[in-house]
């Protein structure tokens, strides 16, 4: 199978379920920013994880192959073979994020991002998963989607967040506070 189709080439793509679209439609940029993160995730996963995080990324990539399926096909679209994001997927990032917060100092203040580099990568695509979501609301006010896809990629942020302290704990990088109304002292 060859990569490239030449159906594109005039700047409309193929849904899954059928129909053409835009490339530059919300719900490409919905499905589009999703395979951003996914590929973000990737380049976390690169960096070196402290099990089990690498597995929990893994599966969190699973699940965004899913969602991105789902958004990229219409509700109405009806087919044997479509896939829906399912609860489950949920319930497992909640499971997750419950197994991280015990290792977790209780946050007293805001935090910025950063720390070891995957930390920083995590932080990263915790900002494109909020993009994600923002994107998919946008695209829900407009046509219906699977309700389960903005709830997943509101808990999504949510691990990205708990994951990113995680990881620095793990690697012993400590934390930095936000300092409200003022900026350190320069070197």
């Amino acid at each position: 199978m060859k990569i490239y189709t030449k159906t594109g080439d005039s700047g409309d793509t193929g849904l899954f379920g059928g129909g053409r679209v835009r490339k530059s439609g919300i719900r490409v940029e919905a499905y589009g920013t999703a395979d951003e993160l996914n590929s973000i995730l990737g380049l976390v996963r690169a960096y070196g994880l402290p099990e089990p995080a690498d597995r929990w990324l893994v599966d969190v990539q699973n699940d965004l192959f899913c969602l991105g399926a789902d958004l990229a096909t219409p509700m109405e679209a009806k087919s044997a073979w479509i896939v829906r994001l399912e609860m489950a997927a949920v319930t497992r990032l909640e499971q997750v994020i419950d197994q991280i917060e015990v290792d977790l100092p209780p946050l007293k203040n805001f935090i910025l991002p950063g720390g070891a580099p995957a930390a920083a990568a995590l932080h990263v695509a915790r900002t494109v998963c909020r993009r994600a979501e923002r994107i998919a609301v946008q695209l829900n006010d407009e046509q219906e989607i699977n309700p389960t896809v903005l709830i997943y990629l509101n808990r999504l942020s949510d691990l990205l967040f708990v994951l990113a302290r995680w990881v620095n704990i793990r690697l012993g990088q400590s934390e930095t506070e936000w300092q409200s109304g003022g900026r350190s002292d320069p070197a």
